[in-house]
């Protein structure tokens, strides 16, 4: 006899519809599961069997077939567990198969018939709705995720035997329901604030443009500086996640396996900041079986990398491509999975290997030529993807024991917000354009005009301050943004003038 229910598996981010079949006959007992499926789902035999005879079920002691189709496509995880189980349950007619066709059945077992949580909830129930199902039963602790799409009849279920008893109409489990708007505001919440920081007010300016117009962006300062404590800030001035973002970036948290326990939704902007000694597929996602890396996980977020010149030279030339297509692509020979990468890249780094070289307090011990090797680990190529370099000092002690706060995210935000929404206004028929970071050399002539005062200042720039032919465009989109800010239709000699100071590594002032 067979019998079939569907679930599901990941790939990338997206959840594709797997249909279970179970064939059973009379032969040498045995148990085997075809289809492509990796080493957790074979082992699922053993789980599913254990399961079933603590559960106080009969167990057939027969030959079992399980056929996960369709074949072609690998199959991991164990989620496969609970339709398993229920498959052979029905060939032995102690489930009854009527439900067994409206519902999307997940969950992995143990070994006395409890069912644990598995990953990428959210997006099964984005297939799920696509594909018109009815509902999903899913373990009691995926509910929660599960429940987003609120289109869907989410059954939570503590075991095997609750589960079975739901299918045979024997028990009447409720759908779980969540408050997706209340959900949302409850999580959207940050526990850093920018009123912390003390001083460094040009700094913070330059966050704010950055943070206006998308811009990515180089902080350079001796250690101690407060690098990091402002690189954690810039979430909380970025505008607020939209529901459909705060959806799409919790479905990649939740595959990863990193959404945080009782946590069903991430509403607020996610920061990752990996360290230096990081793989490639650490970074940008891969291995054997392809994971999203950090530029994933740091989607419609920011991603710190702290100490830059750290990081092994190979692994930052393959940022290039998330950061000019907002997407990885992760290749094997038998698959190819794209990954959304689009966030902000804010980085920091020492001025030298000593890290005091542009300190006023402490001597460096660095000479010229390991001040050069130490800034030419940063390729032109990855610079040209950095629009603002800005130069943090040493905090001085009257600042730092000043009672004083500085001004708060809110604050900050509310200009932000509004600097993007004239982006947005002016982006309108542009489909491909968000903020002015992405303009390139067709929109930048376009929409980044100066007069002529303002472009005596920026050819004296070029002449005199040695600026890269590079600095001429990242000058201008900036100017654009702080323009935006002050909420001027034109670009001005005061927004040129500002912009160029965000050029600390082309301005030469390291004598390079």
């Amino acid at each position: 006899m067979i019998s079939r229910t569907f679930s599901t598996s990941l790939l990338g981010i997206d959840a594709f519809i797997v249909e279970v079949e179970i064939h059973i006959e009379q032969r040498l007992p045995a148990f085997s599961t075809v289809g492509l499926p990796d080493s957790v789902v074979k082992e699922s035999r053993e789980r599913v069997t254990a399961a079933i005879k603590n559960s106080n079920f009969p167990f057939p002691n027969k030959k079992i077939i399980v056929n996960l189709a369709p074949a072609d496509i690998r199959k991991e995880g164990a989620g496969f567990d609970l339709p398993i189980a229920l498959g052979i349950l029905a060939s032995t007619k102690e489930v009854k198969p009527d439900l067994l066709q409206d519902y999307i059945i997940v969950g992995e077992l143990a070994l006395d018939g409890q069912l644990r949580p598995v990953n990428g909830m959210l997006s099964i129930a984005c297939e799920a709705y696509k594909r018109e199902y009815v509902g999903i039963i899913v373990p009691e602790k995926n509910a929660s995720e599960a429940a987003l799409i609120d289109q869907l009849k989410i059954i939570p279920v503590k075991n095997l035997r609750e589960a079975v008893d739901f299918l045979n109409e024997e028990k009447e489990i409720e759908p779980f329901k969540v408050d997706l708007n209340r959900l949302f505001d409850i999580n959207n919440h940050y526990i850093v604030d920018f009123k912390d920081v003390k001083g460094q007010y040009h700094v913070k300016r330059a966050l704010e443009v950055s943070a206006a117009g998308g811009h990515n962006l180089l902080m350079i300062g001796p250690p101690g500086s407060g690098k990091t404590m402002l690189a954690k800030r810039i979430p909380t001035i970025l505008p607020e996640l939209a529901l459909n973002e705060a959806l799409e970036t919790t479905k990649i948290q939740s595959v990863a396996g990193l959404l945080p326990q009782g946590k069903a939704l991430i509403a607020t902007r996610p920061f990752r900041s990996p360290h230096h000694t990081i793989s490639d597929a650490g970074l940008i996602g891969g291995g054997k079986y392809p994971r999203p890396g950090e530029v994933s996980l740091a989607h419609h977020g920011v991603l710190f990398l702290d100490e830059l010149p750290e990081f092994k030279k190979n692994i930052l030339e393959m940022m290039r491509q998330p950061l000019e297509d907002n997407n990885v692509t992760i290749a094997r020979a038998a698959i190819s999975i794209s990954y959304p990468s689009n966030f902000m890249l804010v980085s920091a780094m020492n001025p030298c290997p000593c890290g005091y070289y542009t300190d006023t307090t402490k001597e460096c011990t660095c000479n010229s030529n390991m001040i050069q090797r130490y800034l030419a680990k940063i390729s032109g190529p990855l610079l040209d993807r950095i629009d603002i370099q800005i130069e943090v000092p040493a905090v001085p002690f009257k600042e730092l024991n000043s009672n004083t706060f500085g001004e708060s995210s809110t604050d900050i935000r509310e200009r932000v917000i509004k600097a993007r929404q004239i982006q947005r206004d002016r982006f309108m028929e542009a489909n491909h354009l968000f903020c002015n970071a992405d303009m390139q050399s067709r929109e930048i002539r376009k929409y980044c005009k100066i007069d002529e005062s303002a472009n005596k200042i920026l050819k004296v720039a070029m002449e005199r301050l040695g600026l890269s032919a590079r600095a001429y465009d990242r000058i201008l989109k900036v100017a654009r943004t702080i323009a935006d800010l002050e909420k001027s239709e034109n670009i001005h000699k005061d927004h040129i003038s500002e912009a160029i100071q965000y050029r600390s590594l082309d301005r030469n002032i390291w004598g390079n």
